[in-house]
């Protein structure tokens, strides 16, 4: 039946009609299928209308070979371009090709917009990138235009300042560096991204801790404050204290517990959150 589709006076005549090879005249088929309830004769006219027009399809998704996408899937996704093109088309909206371009390519487009993105960016950004690259793009062809800044992009595509700034983020969110990929040659020596990247500190865990013992350590007597910063900033153990200041090893254990739990009530009233220890 695909012969059928395309044969006749009005198919040899389509290299002055069409301006590719890939446009086969397939209007008797188009009455035809418009004419036919669903079922399987009408499935079968569709998949030979698909596969009559889907040289066509290729060729649009070709154009957006170098968009990071491969081909094939790009093909595959301007064939279910084609396939929606022909499930909607009516005849009396004018020739299919000039229905089925608009609708693959939009196909294509959104594809492009919701799964091509290595950060995911909300489609209300998405439209506004879009504008503002249109913008920058009108207001730097012009011969001898500086690039733009934020209030003539802005002007020119009736956005907000604010609109347009995220728009530019979106830009840069497209798509995501490796972590391996090399810094500016200039001062760094072949270093990566990844090294430039901050680890976790520790010390962090233990600024609301120190914080919250500051007043009860001022409150403590010099003697009691020397053993407790010799006993947990020096790790000196309680034999060489108890040796420095002439006191038994006991007694420093008594005076570090009894410290201890002074700074921890302190701490407790002040943040509002004591444990129930008294000071001694």
């Amino acid at each position: 039946m695909l012969t059928d589709i395309t044969a006749g006076p009005a198919h040899r005549r389509r290299t002055s009609r069409h301006a590719h090879d890939d446009s086969p005249d397939t209007t008797a088929a188009f009455a035809r299928m418009a004419g036919l309830a669903e079922g399987p004769e009408r499935d079968l006219l569709c998949e030979e209308l698909v596969e009559a027009w889907l040289p066509m399809a290729h060729r649009i998704a070709r154009r957006y070979r170098n968009k990071g996408e491969s081909t094939e899937d790009l093909e595959q996704v301007a064939a279910m371009g084609l396939v929606k093109a022909i499930n909607h088309y009516r005849p009396e909206r004018g020739p299919f090709q000039c229905y089925a371009v608009p609708t693959i390519t939009g196909e294509l487009r959104r594809h492009f917009r919701d799964r091509m993105w290595d950060v995911h960016v909300p489609r209300r950004v998405q439209d506004l990138r879009n504008k503002v690259r249109a913008a920058r793009r009108d207001l730097t062809d012009r011969p001898g235009s500086p690039e733009p800044g934020v209030g003539a992009i802005a002007a020119h595509a009736g956005l907000t300042e604010a609109e347009v700034l995220d728009g530019l983020k979106a830009i840069e969110s497209y798509s995501a560096l490796s972590l391996d990929a090399e810094l500016s040659p200039s001062g760094h020596d072949g270093q990566s991204l990844a090294d430039a990247l901050g680890a976790p500190d520790t010390a962090y865990d233990l600024i609301t801790d120190r914080e919250a013992a500051k007043t009860g350590l001022s409150h403590l007597p010099e003697r009691e404050r020397a053993i407790l910063y010799l006993r947990f900033f020096e790790g000196m153990t309680q034999a060489r204290i108890a040796e420095k200041f002439g006191i038994s090893q006991m007694h420093v254990s008594r005076l570090i517990h009894l410290s201890c739990a002074r700074v921890r009530a302190e701490a407790g009233r002040e943040y509002g959150a004591a444990d129930g220890v008294t000071a001694a």
